[in-house]
């Protein structure tokens, strides 16, 4: 690694697993100390053992206090914040059997996704931007989603978060970008985290890439090396983005799938 985030600290929320945990070890290994923030302490905790001067602290993104103290603790161990990882969601079983249709919707599950999805983020980006400013620069990066920006049938609470998040994005790079803190929004596709790869049935990855246009499923790593991109002076002159990194599947007619298996078998002459 190239050590373009030497000097700098990095706080990744939900980064016990997954995206999260992926991301904080390659910001560490460009250079960055890292602090884990995750509601699973422990499972945090466990993660910071594998990247070499990383701190995990206890984080409940729907708590204010909870997020005020770790923004303090940071601060006081490590001397400032420079980049924001907003990458925490609410996105388990139980909360998706809630999360359906409008009208099947439960309206908890709804409140959850806000609660933590949405206003987590603003409460984070809220606590992490004075020391940012003070330091005369910061990147603040958001984890979003493709139900941000495309319906669904079911999902409508996490989907709508996410398109808020996307819209907080704007916000946040609108009023502090002259005080040298950028704001940059990821709009990510499916990905084989752990979870993703034991929970989701090999048909339903086989459609998935299906609607790819590269030839693989996403991995926590290429969702990493984005975040790393963001974090750095490379990206000094992007700010206010929604950045795809899908594997291409919002760039295309939904029709694309079905048009390229038809090709497919009119050349071996099935039609």
């Amino acid at each position: 690694m190239t050590g373009r985030l030497e000097g700098r600290v990095a706080i990744v929320t939900g980064a016990a697993g997954g995206i999260g945990a992926a991301s904080a070890q390659r910001l560490a290994a460009e250079g960055a100390r890292v602090v884990l923030g995750d509601i699973d302490a422990d499972a945090a905790a466990a993660a910071a053992q594998d990247i070499e001067g990383a701190l995990a602290l206890p984080l409940d993104l729907t708590d204010e206090n909870s997020v005020r103290e770790l923004a303090r603790q940071v601060v006081a161990d490590l001397g400032r914040i420079d980049i924001l990882h907003n990458n925490a969601a609410i996105q388990n079983d139980a909360q998706r059997q809630a999360d359906l249709d409008v009208m099947n919707l439960d309206v908890a599950a709804w409140d959850r996704a806000m609660a933590v999805n949405v206003r987590g983020a603003m409460l984070m980006s809220k606590y992490a931007l004075p020391h940012m400013i003070e330091g005369g620069r910061g990147s603040i990066i958001h984890s979003a989603s493709g139900f941000g920006v495309q319906g669904e049938s079911t999902l409508t609470a996490y989907g709508s978060s996410k398109a808020a998040l996307i819209q907080l994005n704007r916000m946040i790079a609108t009023q502090y970008g002259k005080l040298g803190v950028r704001s940059n929004c990821m709009v990510i596709g499916f990905v084989l985290t752990p979870l993703a790869t034991q929970s989701t049935p090999p048909v339903v990855k086989d459609i998935l890439l299906s609607h790819h246009l590269t030839p693989r499923l996403g991995e926590p790593e290429d969702i990493a090396n984005l975040v790393a991109f963001l974090a750095s002076d490379e990206s000094a002159f992007i700010t206010g983005a929604a950045i795809p990194i899908d594997g291409g599947v919002t760039a295309h007619q939904p029709s694309y799938a079905d048009f390229q298996k038809m090709f497919a078998e009119m050349g071996s002459g099935k039609l």
